[in-house]
């Protein structure tokens, strides 16, 4: 199989491994797409744009201030052009750039300007890549929603053996095959997904509430993260400072009855993540002014139990989504607990985290998860940003819908 009929944009760094991408550009060109490429001031020592245009049947774009682009502003024309941007060699120097949002020239000016996803494929001395500062902007770089390939063990060409030697051609084809391949899909079936996130409110007075410290971070990374790959998504999220990105549409709401009017309202969908910390109770009776602490010195609120928003999702006979994802926050017996509530509320994944763990969980930009499914299958993502935990969740969704759908081939 090949990709067909997509148009990508190459950026060539500076890097020995430069070469390769005229072989990238071949087996592309070969499968009739259309590609483009910018050549980096460094990337021009190793090969030259006349090998390139030759190639490609296209100009060659090197300067941000081009006359030969008449009213086109090229940073912003390519990256709309694009069904993906592609940097290769992605050196140590362009990681350090792309990290702290530098846009000093037509390549890096293209990457801030655009609005499709980046793959990065790393090429450098293992001493490079290894080094704390690359380490770090590579976490900053995953955090930010760039997609990255490589780097292989191997020899290089200084001499040394080790991680950062470039992926070939061929594995930047078969990775961008399955790209490609799972887009299609998701815009073909339409896929629709809804995101629950935060915590609830449930009012004993105009002032008073009761909750919980969840933040919603997870849950909008989540929803993000689904967003990026072709779902289209609503995230019905509770109360939360977060600023939510203008891709994602979002339903803000404060309490777990208005939460789960919304989600009806939502349905039907495909996919439904339960990642909200919905209040498991509320007060049977809300006072309309303020409770004065004169009234007494004991008080006593009755409370009654919460609509289950995810067991109503799970055995829903008629708009049951094609795969229900549950969260359970759990402060002991994290395995047992999960499994439990993942067969009483009929899910199909439930990601698990122990809330009780320092800097991890609620009110933390870090999660550690193991995600349970209905095979009684158990993966750890070990502890990472809550961005890169979602984009992980993110592709275990999307495999397991793809492979459920019966209509898959």
């Amino acid at each position: 199989m090949e990709i067909k009929n997509k148009k990508i944009l190459i950026i060539i760094g500076g890097g020995i491994a430069a070469y390769k991408s005229l072989d990238l550009i071949r087996l592309f060109r070969k499968s009739n797409n259309e590609v483009k490429t910018i050549l980096t001031k460094s990337g021009k020592e190793f090969v030259t744009p006349l090998s390139i245009s030759t190639l490609t049947n296209n100009r060659t774009f090197e300067d941000i201030f081009d006359k030969r682009s008449n009213n086109e502003i090229d940073h912003i024309s390519l990256s709309r052009w694009a069904d993906i941007i592609i940097v290769l060699p992605t050196t140590a120097n362009f990681m350090t750039k792309l990290s702290i949002g530098k846009a000093e020239d037509l390549a890096t000016t293209v990457i801030l300007a655009s609005n499709k996803d980046i793959l990065l494929v790393p090429a450098m001395n293992v001493r490079m890549w290894v080094h704390k500062a690359t380490q770090k902007n590579f976490r900053i770089l995953q955090d930010y929603g760039y997609l990255f390939l490589g780097p292989e063990r191997g020899e290089m060409a200084c001499g040394e053996y080790g991680e950062g030697k470039m992926s070939s051609p061929r594995q930047i084809y078969a990775y961008l095959k399955n790209y490609f391949d799972k887009r299609d899909i998701v815009n073909k079936r339409n896929l629709k997904a809804i995101v629950t996130a935060g915590p609830t409110r449930e009012y004993v007075d105009p002032i008073r509430y009761i909750s919980n410290e969840s933040s919603g971070k997870q849950g909008y990374e989540i929803a993000l993260a689904l967003s990026r790959r072709g779902i289209k998504t609503k995230l019905i999220t509770g109360p939360s400072n977060l600023v939510h990105q203008k891709e994602i549409k979002s339903k803000k709401i404060f309490t777990a009855d208005e939460m789960f009017a919304e989600v009806k309202r939502s349905l039907p969908v495909d996919v439904a993540v339960c990642a909200a910390a919905v209040s498991d109770f509320k007060p049977v009776n809300k006072n309309k002014n303020k409770i004065k602490k004169e009234q007494g010195s004991r008080r006593y609120i009755e409370i009654e139990k919460n609509i289950d928003i995810l067991e109503y999702l799970g055995k829903n006979n008629r708009y049951r989504p094609k795969l229900v994802v549950g969260f359970s926050a759990e402060t002991e017996k994290l395995n047992k607990n999960s499994l439990i509530k993942m067969r009483k509320k009929n899910c199909d994944l439930i990601v698990a985290n122990n809330v009780s763990k320092k800097d991890c969980g609620f009110n933390s930009d870090y999660n550690e998860v193991s995600i349970f499914d209905n095979n009684g299958n158990i993966r750890l993502i070990k502890k990472n940003k809550k961005s890169i935990i979602a984009s992980k969740i993110a592709d275990i969704i999307l495999d397991k819908l793809l492979m459920n759908d019966k209509n898959f081939n």
